[in-house]
């Protein structure tokens, strides 16, 4: 029989905190699920948890090949889900109970929203509530959000988000050329085709902790860049100068963070790189001028200016 909804979860390791987003999954009001765990390589002590799982008919889990990266892992259980909406869960986050079923109700009473996102809390490793919102003041946004997502003040993470099959397959799922943000990428591309519903109220624990670091920080900045530079050649003239202001600003601040590193070299060769689509832009004049003689202003007076800024 047909569920109503599929969750994809992807896992490499992280075992101690695997057991508690499996359990959350097991807790929802809304029993009518199939787990597909898509498993990218784990070790041994995971993959025996794993096996136990699949006692259950409602748990299937793919054993992948490892590569690390995380569009192809989900797309893998994407192309095996059955249900008529699909949830993505991190295997280190936490779902409320009424997560699911709150969702489906509020998409089967708004036809014209294809897909919803809930608010969030961010607890650390051991389970406790983090105080500070860890990317800013939260902004609740719903309906047409394209142009707000691109700005960013909209903050959708992934295990957030519950979605109708059919409309994540025609926008083509996750794009594995991404190694970083490909949920943000499926996002945009969501955006365009669907308004978007919020329940505003944290149905979901992101977990925070030191796995979840990238060492490689500057996969972030190219798989945005990515992601609004393909776009470009889909939508109205308006939104193509919004996307192209966009991927300056993408540019620029990884320039500044490069400088801020003492990275001079890549912070330069960051602005020279985005000059096909920011040359017309003042800001981009004022850092090429500034990248090259940053080295050599003192470290009192770059803190004194942010401060002003």
């Amino acid at each position: 029989m047909q569920p109503l909804v599929s969750v994809i979860l992807p896992t490499f390791g992280r075992l101690e905190y695997l057991r508690a987003t499996v359990a959350s999954v097991y807790g929802q009001t809304l029993q009518d699920w199939e787990l597909i765990v898509a498993d990218d390589g784990s070790d041994a002590e995971t993959r025996a948890y794993l096996r136990t799982l699949e006692a259950d008919s409602r748990v299937r889990v793919l054993w992948l090949t490892h590569t690390g990266i995380p569009a192809i892992v989900r797309n893998g259980a994407l192309r095996g889900a059955r249900g008529e909406y699909v949830a993505f869960l991190d295997s280190d986050d936490l779902w409320a109970p009424d997560k699911l079923s709150r969702q489906v109700a509020i998409l089967r009473s708004r036809p014209v929203c294809g897909w919803c996102y809930t608010g969030l809390s961010h607890i650390d490793g051991s389970g406790q509530v983090l105080p500070e919102p860890v990317f800013g003041p939260w902004l609740p946004c719903e309906g047409a959000v394209f142009e707000r997502l691109v700005k960013g003040p909209v903050v959708i993470r992934t295990p957030s988000v519950l979605a109708a099959r059919e409309l994540v397959a025609r926008a083509g799922g996750f794009d594995e050329t991404i190694r970083s943000g490909e949920d943000y990428d499926l996002w945009l591309r969501l955006a365009l085709v669907s308004e978007v519903a919020l329940i505003d109220e944290p149905l979901v624990q992101v977990r925070r902790h030191e796995a979840n670091f990238s060492r490689d920080w500057e996969v972030a900045f190219t798989g945005r860049d990515r992601s609004l530079e393909k776009l470009q050649g889909t939508v109205d003239i308006d939104r193509r100068r919004l996307l192209r202001a966009e991927r300056t600003r993408n540019a620029l601040t990884l320039a500044a963070r490069h400088a801020m590193l003492g990275n001079s070299v890549r912070a330069l060769r960051a602005v020279c790189r985005a000059m096909p689509y920011s040359w017309s832009r003042p800001t981009w004049w004022l850092a090429l001028v500034k990248m090259p003689i940053r080295p050599y202003v003192p470290q009192r007076f770059v803190d004194a200016y942010r401060r002003r800024a």
